[in-house]
């Protein structure tokens, strides 16, 4: 076997082990309460706890992880802005957290065209947050186009629930 293909393999061993670790994302898998104990004043103690107003699971619950947005644009609805609001001081009172903004598109349309569309969404969002106070060390934007959809039907309600960004935490204060 040659260096070449010795080299390949060990590399493919390599990628395959890092992801085999099940406690990558710390206790209760990818979804779950896990994250950095005690960053920034957080309360550690209850990360999923939808009644705790410094939660995580509280943020996507009752404040709203998400905007909606209608075809072709990147323009924040007004229904859009309350939320973002509602967003901005919750990170403002809890200034443990970090933020990635996910920008998402409908499946009609070139991938490149949805990415790009994506990417507006995700600023649009950052941009109004900073302008709320939102310090922007504590922002970072994604765009994930139509890769990512929620819904996977090809009606409007579908497509329009694919429409959105949506404010990812996480805790400390930098991203």
């Amino acid at each position: 076997m040659s260096i070449a293909a010795k080299s390949v393999l060990l590399i493919g061993f390599l990628v395959l082990a890092a992801c085999n670790n099940p406690d990558r994302y710390g206790a209760g898998g990818a979804g779950g309460a896990g994250g950095a104990g005690g960053a920034g004043g957080i309360d550690t103690t209850g990360l999923g706890d939808p009644n705790n107003p410094t939660s995580i699971a509280y943020f996507n619950q009752t404040v709203g992880d998400r905007v909606l947005f209608a075809v072709d644009q990147s323009t924040i609805s007004p229904e859009g802005r309350a939320v973002l609001t509602a967003q901005a001081q919750w990170l403002l009172t809890n200034t443990g957290y970090a933020a990635i903004i996910e920008g998402h598109a409908d499946e009609r349309g070139t991938r490149e065209y949805n990415l790009n569309l994506g990417a507006k969404r995700a600023a649009a969002v950052q941009n109004f947050l900073i302008s709320q106070g939102v310090p922007p060390g504590r922002l970072r934007t994604i765009s994930y186009g139509k890769e990512r959809p929620i819904e996977i039907c090809s009606t409007e309600a579908c497509y329009s629930q694919n429409r959105r960004a949506v404010t990812v935490l996480s805790a400390g204060a930098g991203v």
